[in-house]
């Protein structure tokens, strides 16, 4: 069973940095370092939305499938 929840931890853990790498939002190198102006943002719709709420739900799914790992090792 723990090898299983450490299989998944890993998928999860790759699907999450995808998934969050997959956020852009047009801010270039110069946003990454503190740069960029103020750009603004409006509410999100459509993909953008969508891929919002897949990572609350995978970093939700993450922590979940991190503690019962923790629990079955002690």
């Amino acid at each position: 069973m723990d090898f299983w929840l450490k299989i998944g931890q890993v998928i999860i853990a790759i699907m999450l940095m995808i998934v969050i790498l997959m956020q852009n939002r047009g801010s270039g190198v110069g946003g990454v370092f503190g740069g960029g102006g103020g750009g603004v943002y409006l509410t999100k719709r459509g993909f953008e939305k969508k891929l919002f709420n897949f990572t609350i739900i995978l970093a939700v799914v993450f922590v979940v499938i991190s503690l019962a790992s923790f629990w079955i090792n002690t």
